[in-house]
């Protein structure tokens, strides 16, 4: 089986406390009721930098344009339980958009600051790699879960 492409778009912003991060409360679908990066699958056709500007229209009402985008790398991600969602994720980052985000019937977005992340609330995994992607660096990571399909069994970084 192939791992579904999927893309996520983390808008940067300065906030009074310092970076901030647009996040989301997943309201449907896979990762329900975690806080999670804004994006999505893939389209037929769709390159992935046209899929995240769309997903981020989608999720949030935010306009992106393809040269606000920035390319922060990707993840791939493993369950051995569920092989059925494996996925392969690019990653971008974006200073510059327009429009504010607003909930949409999947996401409530929420803004944190980059040095505390809820990741509590969020997938295991991303304490391994989003804090990299949010110092402006790029990753290329491997994250295979456990079989209980939350917990990070291992986290590999494919970059020298």
């Amino acid at each position: 089986m192939t791992a579904a492409r999927v893309t996520l778009c983390f808008l940067l912003r300065d906030g009074a406390g310092g970076t901030e991060v647009l996040l989301g409360l997943k309201q449907t679908g896979f990762g329900r009721g975690k806080i999670v990066g804004v994006g999505g699958h893939v389209e037929p056709g769709e390159s992935d930098a046209q899929a995240v500007i769309r997903e981020v229209l989608e999720e949030t009402g935010v306009v992106l344009q393809m040269e606000d985008l920035a390319d922060a790398g990707s993840v791939h991600f493993v369950f051995p339980a569920r092989p059925e969602w494996d996925m392969q994720t690019r990653l971008f980052t974006a200073r510059t958009w327009q429009g504010e985000p607003a909930p949409s019937e999947e996401i409530v977005p929420e803004w944190f600051r980059v040095d505390t992340l809820p990741v509590d609330r969020m997938w295991q995994d991303a304490d391994h790699w989003l804090p990299v992607v949010l110092e402006g660096r790029t990753v290329n990571v491997v994250v295979t879960m456990h079989t209980d399909n939350e917990s990070v069994a291992s986290s590999r970084s494919l970059l020298e």
